[in-house]
């Protein structure tokens, strides 16, 4: 779109961070979503340092269909007193059959006679000698200069050289790399803009978020001249994580008017963030900038009377144009504008003119203040809220099953774990059915007793899976003795919604959130009472 390189880095500084673990099947998936989000680069990895990268890389050439990114494989210049040609690893980099490379160089004249033990001339010669041997090759060359800031504070000079030992061999961008993620934007906007000046190259940016400022140092750096810029999707990387590249993106298309992706691209933002997500099996960050599921919710009750005027006056931007949605939350903060907004959103058109209307929005945020002061949370429980609202609104749920009684056991001999055993007594479809579940917790045994018992009535249920369970001890001055508040998340295998239980008692707190968890997956079903 833009003469401005949208480049990847997820797939390898990403999978840095700490519990982070892709299989090259994950991989592979990964830079299918990318593609499609339309960067226009992919850094799949180290081919020849890393074995699963060597095999992602054999596999993406027959595996790997891309429309959009090219693939860029990544590697370092050859070692001290070699030749590029000869060495294993630069021949790696071309086995791998990307037809981009990105090498990492020193920049830093301490990481040059420190960490590669070699001369500073040496280290030059050595990113002269890889890039050309490269570009002799065919390859497009990009260089990462690590630790170039704190490189180009201890000798200017020479971090300097580096750049244009790089540009002068055939290397198309030089990323300038914030390693260590120590930098503020007008630190690096005023060292950007002297190394392009200084050097004429082409000049990209990497940053690091050790100082929460990757995204901004990023803008800086492209306000200041760069027009390459790196990043990894959700901000993984190792220790506070990379630039954040879908809140990059954003910016600089939305904000600044830079054609950076296809708008209809731009749209799938969201999607893709949470389908990474997905893949990589670390949970979406509901407060992520444009893409997080909190990111245009709105809780006030002042907020949401002047949302109900003018969704703008409370937006900086609107959101379908990154794929995500304005979201109302419900709580003891809210007024009626708040109840009025989230019940539209969930299908239900209660005008504030009608009078039985007005009585039943009344009625729910009645009910609503009154639960939140007993410890309830709807701005965490969507699926509850709607359970409320079916009540106030029909003046009854659909009669699923009636619960006779429910009783947990735990038993625990000696070194062996304890075993939870739960009975559930109910009547659903016309008979009463008695039902025993084993699990290895008290609310795992509840879980399975309670779709036992209801699986011969509601096949539906099968599709159902308990997949996060979070509990809260309110009140905690009062020890043992304190309310509880469990949250659970189940899914149906395309989407998810969480339920909300508050008791003295954990278990009972647990069990009211499992039968809201299932009487919505019904409802959303549309499964009618047996």
């Amino acid at each position: 779109m833009s003469d401005l390189h949208v480049y990847d880095t997820t797939l390898r500084d990403g999978a840095q961070q700490e519990g982070l673990n892709l299989s090259v099947g994950d991989k592979l998936a990964i830079s299918a979503h990318l593609d499609d989000l339309g960067v226009g680069f992919i850094e799949g990895g180290w081919p020849g340092a890393n074995p699963k990268d060597t095999e992602f890389f054999a596999r993406a050439a027959t595996d790997l269909r891309l429309r959009n990114a090219t693939l860029a494989a990544f590697g370092a210049t050859r070692r001290a007193g070699g030749r590029a040609a000869r060495d294993p690893l630069v021949r790696a980099l071309l086995d791998s059959q990307a037809q981009v490379i990105t090498l990492v160089a020193k920049s830093h004249t301490g990481h040059v006679e420190r960490a590669l033990r070699t001369t500073l001339e040496e280290n030059l010669e050595m990113i002269r000698d890889t890039v050309s041997f490269l570009r002799g090759e065919g390859r497009r060359v990009f260089l990462d200069a690590e630790h170039f800031f704190d490189g180009y504070a201890t000798d200017r000079a020479y971090a300097l050289e580096a750049v244009r030992a790089a540009a002068e061999s055939g290397a198309e961008v030089i990323a300038l790399c914030d390693t260590n993620g120590g930098m503020l934007p007008d630190q690096v906007a005023d060292v950007v803009r002297d190394v392009v000046v200084s050097t004429g190259a082409r000049i990209g940016i990497h940053c690091h978020n050790d100082t929460g400022c990757a995204v901004a140092n990023s803008m800086a750096a492209v306000d200041a001249g760069a027009t390459h810029v790196q990043g990894t999707v959700n901000g993984y990387g190792e220790r506070t994580g990379n630039a954040d590249l879908l809140t990059v993106v954003a910016n600089l298309q939305l904000k600044k008017g830079l054609d950076l992706l296809e708008p209809h691209r731009l749209q799938e933002s969201t999607r893709i963030a949470h389908a990474i997500a997905e893949v990589t099996n670390v949970p979406a960050y509901s407060r992520q900038p444009y893409v997080g599921s909190s990111a245009f919710a709105h809780k006030a009750g002042l907020h949401a009377s002047a949302i109900k005027v003018d969704p703008d006056l409370y937006q900086h931007m609107d959101p379908k144009h990154v794929g995500n949605d304005m979201r109302m939350l419900v709580s003891d903060m809210a007024g009626r504008a708040s109840i009025e907004l989230k019940s539209r959103e969930l299908g239900f058109d209660l005008d504030p003119s009608d009078e039985a209307d007005a009585a039943t929005l009344a009625r729910v945020l009645r009910s609503v203040k009154d639960k939140e002061l007993r410890g309830y949370t709807f701005d965490a429980a969507d699926a509850s809220f709607e359970l409320l609202l079916r009540r106030e609104v029909d003046g009854v749920l659909p009669a699923f099953f009636e619960v006779e009684s429910w009783r947990v056991i735990t038993d625990a001999r000696g070194d062996d774990d304890a075993l939870s055993e739960a009975t559930v007594k109910l009547a659903a479809a016309g008979e009463r059915v008695v039902q025993t579940g084993e699990g290895n917790g008290p609310v795992n045994a509840l879980d399975h007793a309670l779709r036992s018992s209801l699986a011969a009535a509601y096949p539906e249920i099968g599709h159902l899976e308990l997949i996060d369970y979070k509990v809260r001890i309110l009140d905690a001055a009062h020890g043992t003795d304190a309310v509880t508040r469990v949250l659970i998340e189940t899914s149906d295998g395309t989407t998810s919604w969480t339920t909300i239980g508050v008791a003295a008692n954990i278990l009972e707190a647990s069990w009211d959130a499992l039968v809201e968890s299932v009487t919505y997956g019904l409802v959303r079903a549309g499964v009618a009472p047996r």
